[in-house]
């Protein structure tokens, strides 16, 4: 596969041929940064994990410049922690067992332009080749520019499908704002109960940002645990760990649709459950 960027990349870290190894994706996550992936899609790699009937891949859009240092990365030029972050995602997916593992190399720059065609057109791509069931990226309510940007690009690449070539399924997962405030009729709940001992592997591999000052893996861990007793207010846990997903199919589904009318949609029903329980207990 010929993409844009001279240090973009497919790694299959089981060494199949690289058509082979993108065609037998039913999962596919695409995420703006390395470990992205790992927490926003943590429901899809273990869906793939040990099975040969489905299989989980990632794809990582930025390049890993930038990110946050300390510790022994202190010192680190954004060069160099461009190849740690590259083969962080690499142990990732091997550890994952991923069908294969994407690292298309874009600037943030790059993918928060709309005029950018190569970022579309290389999502694009990899759709086709993979042809997955189920794509998880970032959700529309996202804090941070880049997830909501990267989120935009999957869209647009979706849209320039043909329908029958299309994703049955497009989740936006939880990075930087967890997805609690949705009303249940519009949040997707996905169980990550199993291989607590592989998901907290997955995201340790990431040492360079979490020796950066940020304990991704103990807070997604413990979001993942919250939720699943908060998610239901008279049940009893059936979970031992969720992470919740915007479901932006409809996207997928209706083209005249646009993404900000798809999150209007969903604060409005929120706001009207609010003022719904204060009204009906007031």
């Amino acid at each position: 596969m010929q993409l844009h960027m001279a240090g973009a990349e497919l790694y299959v870290p089981d060494g199949k041929p690289e058509g082979e190894a993108m065609a037998r994706t039913t999962h596919l996550g695409i995420g703006a940064h390395q470990d992205d992936l790992e927490i926003l899609s943590g429901h899809g790699v273990l869906q793939g994990f040990g099975r040969e009937d489905w299989w989980y891949g990632g794809v990582v859009v930025t390049n890993g410049a930038g990110s946050s240092r300390d510790d022994l990365y202190a010192d680190y030029t954004d060069e160099q922690m461009q190849v740690v972050r590259r083969e962080e995602q690499k142990k990732a997916a091997v550890l994952g067992e991923y069908g294969f593992q994407g690292l298309l190399d874009f600037t943030s720059a790059m993918v928060k332009d709309p005029a950018e065609s190569a970022v579309v057109e290389d999502i694009k791509a990899i759709l086709i080749a993979a042809r997955p069931q189920i794509v998880y990226t970032h959700n529309l309510a996202d804090k941070h520019d880049t997830h909501v940007a990267v989120a935009l690009r999957t869209i647009q690449a979706i849209r320039e499908l043909p329908e029958d070539w299309r994703p049955q399924v497009l989740w936006g997962g939880e990075v930087w704002r967890d997805l609690d405030w949705l009303t249940d009729e519009d949040k997707v709940p996905l169980d990550c109960s199993g291989h607590e001992n592989l998901q907290m592997a997955l995201l340790g591999v990431f040492d360079s940002q979490i020796c950066g000052g940020k304990r991704y893996d103990l807070a997604t861990m413990g979001r993942r645990k919250a939720h699943a007793t908060y998610h239901a207010t008279h049940d009893v846990d059936v979970a031992t760990g969720l992470t919740f997903a915007m479901d932006m199919t409809p996207l997928v589904q209706d083209d005249t649709l646009t993404p900000g009318e798809l999150v209007q949609q969903r604060i409005d029903a929120f706001a009207a459950e609010v003022k719904g329980r204060l009204e009906k207990v007031g």
